[in-house]
């Protein structure tokens, strides 16, 4: 009997300085900035890949090999209550909600797990082609990203997509798209490598608006190490949004305000 021994290698993503992309220009698509409503403490050591809000808590879904995992956490002091750790071999990606389950995806192992809701027990494990970025639900669907201009709309059951939409702004392909959250009947989605968020029409991929959050930046305290914007969480029940990032100090409660 031949025992045989799998290991997964990963290369990180190079994680460049964050910059504000060039936007393609439409007097149609409205920009906004963020008022800031409250801020909350941050694990600097979670590099934020996943993120919603449900029952009173935040679940977040972190990256890096060795250091992924999901966790239930306190919004009010930032303190990990639950955990779950993922092999060193897979780097954890977007996070989602769906009935009496968590779904998580992972970035390159081409491989998404299932947890029970309250026990973070594993119940089950599909897989997909491609990369795996973020994740969230309409409600009838779970909404994943790849990196690409592209979001694929997944039975919930089967994980196979029944759709694709690609996102553009004024006729361009706006690439990139990675942790989501679905509000009010719109996407919302991270632009990797910036701290901006495009608001994204289900129904045709349209840009419905842009938001810029390189601003949420005055508030870390000096000489703080962070990476790019990445973590949406909307609270449905109290209509609160809140934003986070790679390795930030800081959770904000924030609202949308027209750009200048």
């Amino acid at each position: 009997m031949v025992a045989v021994l799998l290991i997964c290698f990963q290369t990180l993503p190079v994680e460049g300085q964050v910059f504000q992309p060039v936007r393609p220009t439409s007097k149609s698509v409205p920009e906004y900035k963020v008022r800031i409503k409250n801020t909350y403490p941050h694990d600097t050591g979670a590099f934020t890949e996943g993120l919603l809000f449900r029952d009173g808590f935040l679940y977040e879904s972190t990256g890096i090999n060795g250091r992924s995992g999901i966790r239930k956490v306190e919004l009010q002091t930032g303190r990990v209550v639950q955990k779950h750790d993922l092999p060193e071999c897979h780097f954890g990606e977007g996070l989602a909600d769906w009935g009496d389950s968590l779904v998580q995806l992972t970035w390159r192992s081409g491989k998404g797990f299932v947890y029970d809701f309250v026990s973070f027990e594993l119940k089950s494990e599909f897989s997909y082609t491609g990369e795996g970025w973020g994740i969230t639900s309409d409600g009838k669907n779970l909404i994943m990203s790849d990196g690409t201009n592209r979001l694929k709309f997944l039975d919930p059951t089967t994980f196979q997509p029944e759709r694709t939409i690609a996102v553009h702004s004024a006729g361009r392909a706006i690439h990139y798209l990675n942790e989501l959250e679905y509000i009010n009947g719109e996407i919302f989605s991270n632009v990797w490598m910036t701290d901006s968020i495009v608001i994204i029409s289900p129904r045709t991929g349209e840009v419905t608006g842009w938001v810029d959050l390189s601003d949420l930046r005055k508030q870390f305290p000096k000489d703080t190490k962070a990476e790019e914007l990445n973590g949406i969480a909307w609270d449905r029940e109290k209509k609160r949004l809140f934003v986070t990032g790679k390795n930030w100090p800081m959770l904000f409660e924030v609202e949308l305000t027209k750009g200048d």
